[in-house]
């Protein structure tokens, strides 16, 4: 399993609520969570694969912005 940290604009609940289908829906997820306490708004994903393209394009299609952090 391999955890990954993106920078993202999900800022409230009501983001969470939208974005979870999405994600939820992605075959290599195991987990995720939001810390909305931190200004970069950090999801991080235990993902099953290398695959983290699938992750960002999901949170896209939510309507959201992502970027990969190092």
């Amino acid at each position: 399993m391999k955890t990954i940290k993106f920078k993202t604009n999900i800022h409230c609940g009501g983001c969470i609520k939208s974005v979870t289908p999405f994600l939820n829906n992605l075959d290599n997820v195991d987990a995720w969570k939001v810390d909305l306490e931190d200004s970069n708004k950090i999801l991080e994903v235990s993902l099953d694969d290398d695959n983290e393209t699938a992750v960002m394009e999901a949170v896209k299609k939510a309507g959201f912005e992502i970027e990969k952090l190092d």
